[in-house]
């Protein structure tokens, strides 16, 4: 016989045993199917009868508290469920106290002296310790709370800004600048009542006057204005 004409009986005998199996697989599962169908009857089987008991002290389930059980039909009554290719965003309560994200970045208030010459180094340095400010590692003084970190700074008005360690006698400067950063405090109306204490206190102590971030005599309306803006 042929090499060629071989190889061709042999392809359709292949063809023939796989179509053969598959007919027998089918014939098989068909077969099986009718069976099972056979075997359950649904009306052998009662699945919704009244004479179903539970013993509720033997159920599994009373190990879960049922004091935090969500209603499900409450839910469903509050808001109709609506089919959506992206879950709604999940909104976030924001914490308690003011969102940081409305606070103002920085609050500058300043004390400008009455005196032509300005405030004398010995006299800040002074007025400073008493009102417990501390001399800062940047040549600012700087009120420090209980966690060693800084609530406001207070600078020189003549740049940049710094105070001399020595030489105070001939230190001298038409005012001083407090700086106070809110989004940066865990208290921030705490630190402001005791950033206007303390500015108020030196007012007095060194003869200045308060200006406010425009530059104008600080108001009793601005302080009051400031200090809701923050209790938020």
């Amino acid at each position: 016989m042929d090499k060629e004409l071989l190889r061709v009986v042999i392809i359709l005998i292949g063809m023939l045993v796989m179509i053969g199996m598959l007919l027998w697989h089918f014939f098989k599962s068909l077969r099986e199917r009718r069976e099972a169908d056979d075997y359950f009857d649904d009306t052998e089987y009662d699945l919704g009868g009244d004479d179903l008991d539970v013993d509720e002290d033997e159920d599994e389930m009373d190990i879960f508290p049922l004091d935090g059980v969500v209603d499900g039909d409450a839910l469903l009554d509050d808001a109709a469920i609506k089919p959506t290719l992206k879950p709604e965003p999940v909104k976030t309560q924001p914490k308690s106290g003011a969102p940081r994200y409305e606070l103002p970045g920085l609050i500058e208030f300043s004390i400008v002296a009455r005196a032509d010459e300005g405030f004398n180094g010995e006299d800040l340095f002074d007025a400073f310790e008493r009102v417990g400010l501390k001399y800062g590692s940047v040549k600012v003084f700087e009120r420090i709370d209980k966690n060693r970190l800084v609530d406001f700074a207070v600078a020189s008005m003549i740049d940049p800004g710094t105070f001399p360690d020595t030489h105070l006698d001939e230190f001298y400067c038409p005012g001083i600048v407090f700086y106070m950063q809110p989004r940066e405090l865990d208290n921030p109306v705490a630190v402001f009542d005791d950033f206007m204490e303390t500015i108020d206190t030196l007012a007095v102590e060194l003869d200045g006057v308060v200006w406010d971030n425009q530059r104008q005599p600080l108001t009793a309306d601005t302080i009051a204005q400031f200090r809701q803006m923050l209790a938020r």
